[in-house]
């Protein structure tokens, strides 16, 4: 009795309260309504998306086991409620992502080669110290919040997207943002040792950017038939591309000065218009509880 009294004693957070700010929400999407070329119908960037969309399931996955592996030496109630509403997220995500990916499996559109890649380096990964693996995560999140940030900001992005397109990018973008300093806090509260999360991320930037790279060129050739007829369309992809990684290099670099933090990055505004607009535009119940939830007095 007393060992399973002091291994609850242990585990505190399972008596943690909610995390404030940060939201479990159920997608509601069909991933077979969405187009192959969803985006502006370019090739070039839709592509790109679904080559991040194959990385997700595997990569939310990782982030989850590298904050759990250290989760145990949280003490603070605060940032034990924000993990487990980060390991909420992130499982949603895995699970949208996987039936988005599993839409796509065709002939002529196989993403399987590549995420079998995927895991054996998820397998060798998970083989350095907790503490580079939590750095990893730190730095992907970074990224996947500006990435999200830039899509919430620009409607341009949005406005060539149909209903079920918007509906999985956008809750995405929004919780990635909620969540985008819990693995940060954690590295900071347990290691606080800066010159290691930037030396990650910059490992993690060159990494990030060939990975994404190579898979959205594999997806266009094997696509090729369909997508090399579409020069305007990619022409226009790369002009969105390009526009996009210039005008995110300030929010990336703030990463590498001193004292930075994620929530100095300011999304509140535009984040509560998309939460309102997906809750009465499309009719996202899990978006409806967060802007029509009735106050108590």
């Amino acid at each position: 009795m007393s060992t399973v009294i002091a291994a609850e004693e242990k585990k505190t957070y399972l008596n943690r309260p909610k995390a404030i700010g940060i939201k479990v929400r159920k997608p509601s999407f069909n991933p077979k309504a969405i187009r192959r070329h969803f985006f502006a119908n370019s090739p070039v960037m839709s592509h790109l998306l679904t080559a991040l969309s194959s990385t997700f399931p595997i990569g939310e996955q990782f982030f989850v086991h590298s904050v759990r592996n250290v989760r145990d030496k949280i003490t603070d109630e605060k940032l034990q409620a924000q993990i487990a509403a980060f390991i909420g997220q992130e499982a949603m995500h895995s699970k949208a992502h996987a039936e988005f990916n599993d839409a796509w499996r065709r002939d002529d559109y196989n993403l399987d080669s590549f995420q079998a890649w995927l895991g054996r380096r998820d397998a060798l990964i998970k083989s350095v110290p907790p503490k580079y693996q939590l750095a990893v995560t730190a730095a992907f999140e970074h990224f996947t919040a500006l990435l999200g940030g830039y899509i919430l900001r620009h409607p341009e992005v949005l406005s060539t997207l149909d209903d079920d397109a918007i509906k999985l990018w956008v809750w995405h973008a929004i919780e990635e943002i909620e969540h985008r300093a819990v693995a940060f806090d954690v590295y900071q509260t347990l290691y606080k040792d800066d010159k290691v999360r930037r030396s990650v991320m910059r490992n993690v930037t060159t990494g990030f950017a060939s990975l994404t790279f190579y898979s959205a060129t594999r997806l266009f050739m094997q696509d090729w038939k369909k997508s090399v007829p579409k020069v305007p369309q990619n022409l226009y992809g790369i002009y969105m591309l390009s526009k996009m990684m210039i005008s995110l290099i300030p929010e990336y670099l703030s990463y590498y000065k001193e004292g930075f933090h994620p929530d100095e990055i300011d999304y509140s505004k535009i984040v509560e218009y998309w939460k309102t607009k997906l809750a009465d535009e499309y009719g996202m119940e899990s978006f409806q509880e967060d802007v029509h939830a009735p106050i108590y007095s």
